[in-house]
């Protein structure tokens, strides 16, 4: 998604790119280590994000990845080190790469090795903003994006699997209700904080503003509940 348009250099001027993976001279073995890049990737999103899907965007990559390859402790160091590279913090994100024996052969995050040559890849929006970010007024939604139907519509069964206990639940919503307002559901049942919810269905993330029918969920099928576990980011 997007492609990478350049990198701000503190040394030299920008480098132009018209893909999304950023490259470097070749300068030895295709696995050869290099230090982390001081660098910021300045790349343009072919459709704009607001903070806050930006924000959805990196925790779905975060959560899904490690299900697919490699292992979750590279993951986790990987995320850590994207995150202190993203507040200029080069120094300590090299030291989690270190610890973690993490090599980046093109000096970044979005190509990766660990020590038994498992290769990972970390896609550009989770390592710097699009420079075409969408600012949402005061952060929030206006009332009327959010209002929900005054007809909920047929009653529907969702059966919904939570990732932090891998059983499926039964929430009773409506077929006009929105995926927000069966967040709020679901938090009265389970408890679960409608922030740190994601639901996925088809492979695809729900929207908040997406309505149950919109969605055309299968009676009997799962729809899957990606449930944070990180600290709630400040608003």
């Amino acid at each position: 998604m997007g492609g990478c348009i350049g990198i701000t250099r503190s040394r030299s001027g920008p480098i132009e790119e018209s893909s999304g993976t950023v490259s470097r001279p070749n300068s030895g073995a295709l696995r050869k280590n290099q230090s982390l890049c001081h660098e910021t990737i300045r790349w343009k999103s072919d459709v704009p994000l607001t903070e806050g899907q930006l924000r959805s965007k990196r925790d779905e990559f975060w959560d899904t990845a490690p299900a697919f390859e490699g292992r979750k402790e590279i993951w986790d160091a990987l995320r850590a080190a994207a995150v202190a590279a993203e507040a200029m913090d080069f120094q300590l994100a090299q030291a989690i790469l270190d610890g973690a024996s993490v090599s980046v052969p093109n000096g970044y995050l979005t190509e990766c090795y660990d020590e038994w040559g498992t290769r990972y890849q970390v896609p550009i929006y989770c390592l710097s903003p699009p420079i075409n970010m969408v600012k949402e007024a005061s952060g929030r939604d206006s009332p009327a994006e959010w209002s929900e139907p005054a007809d909920g519509g047929a009653a529907l069964a969702l059966r919904l699997r939570l990732s932090t206990t891998c059983r499926d639940v039964e929430l009773q919503v409506g077929a006009r209700h929105t995926i927000a307002h069966c967040k709020a559901e679901l938090h009265a049942q389970e408890g679960i904080e409608a922030w740190r919810q994601r639901w996925f269905y088809g492979g695809k993330l729900l929207g908040d503003r997406l309505l149950v029918e919109e969605a055309k969920i299968t009676p009997g099928y799962v729809v899957q509940v990606i449930v944070s576990t990180e600290p709630r980011p400040p608003s």
